[in-house]
């Protein structure tokens, strides 16, 4: 198969298993089967496992220069710790259509940054792009819906808005590291160091999961978070960064909210409502505009 074809289809199948991601979760805090924070503890735990088996398999350089780990440690807080944690916790307080849909921020928050850090211009049309993603993002945190799973959605969105700030500096300060190091090495250690941070939070709701009640629905939606939505996704992420470059890779997180709508709708039987559809709109024409090229870029 070719390459290139290969690398569309991992980075698609990425988006649809973060998307599965997000319902499993909601799965299994809505049946009160396990809490945010420790599930996040296996999510990451056994990802360490299976990056390091995936090195004995296939070994590479290991190690990492001495001046590089405080960069290493600072992306492993943004992106394993708070990053995660503040994901799982805010997705277990709202809906998995509203955190797909704040995740959409990200593009435009990244744009904000590289115009802080790298002094990038921001055009007039960047401006209208941000003001409308910040506009969408308005209208989800502030709804009053009452309809479907969702314990207190103006947290639990919120938590989301924060988790997609951490992550954009996460974006930020791994982009030099990816550059100088394998980016599965990248990813191996910054999880290695992310499950050193986020046991002290997880580890009381971990020793509270309550194993004898998941039944086969429970084991089927965690091996979806861990193997698929966690450790695959990021490999196949990677995959296709390394052969289609970020921009393009980065232009699939669109496709999140189309499946995690479906799947939300289906599974957990979350409502379609059109203050959502006015969100996306909303979101979805801010992304393109902030990070659309004018003549001057």
């Amino acid at each position: 198969m070719n390459k290139n074809l290969t690398a569309h289809i991992a980075l698609l199948l990425t988006n649809l298993f973060f998307a599965i991601n997000l319902s499993a979760v909601k799965f299994l805090t809505n049946n009160a089967l396990a809490q945010p924070f420790g599930i996040n503890v296996i999510r990451v735990g056994v990802s360490v496992i299976l990056f390091w088996m995936l090195f004995l398999l296939k070994p590479a350089k290991v190690s990492i220069e001495r001046k590089d780990i405080g960069r290493f440690l600072a992306c492993a807080l943004t992106g394993i710790a708070i990053n995660q944690l503040l994901f799982l916790k805010g997705l277990s307080l709202t809906y998995s259509i509203h955190a797909a849909l704040l995740m959409l921020i990200v593009p435009i928050l990244i744009v904000v940054g590289a115009a802080i850090v790298l002094k990038e211009r921001i055009s007039l049309l960047r401006v209208t792009g941000l003001a409308l993603g910040i506009a969408g993002a308005i209208v989800l945190i502030s709804a009053r819906d009452s309809k479907g799973n969702a314990g207190n959605i103006i947290w639990g969105d919120v938590l989301i808005v924060i988790n997609a700030i951490s992550y954009t500096i996460f974006f930020i300060l791994v982009k030099p590291l990816m550059i100088k190091y394998n980016p599965i090495v990248v990813t191996r250690w910054i999880f290695t160091f992310g499950l050193f941070m986020v046991l002290p939070f997880g580890w009381t709701e971990f020793t509270n999961i309550q194993w004898q009640s998941f039944g086969s629905t429970g084991y089927i939606s965690l091996v979806l978070i861990v193997f698929f939505g966690t450790f695959l996704a990021y490999l196949f992420n990677v995959y296709g960064i390394k052969i289609l470059g970020a921009a393009t890779a980065g232009s699939y997180i669109y496709t999140q909210p189309f499946f995690a709508a479906a799947i939300a709708m289906i599974f957990l039987k979350e409502p379609l409502q059109p203050y959502k559809i006015i969100a996306a709109v909303l979101i979805f024409s801010g992304v393109y505009l902030a990070n659309k090229k004018t003549a001057h870029d």
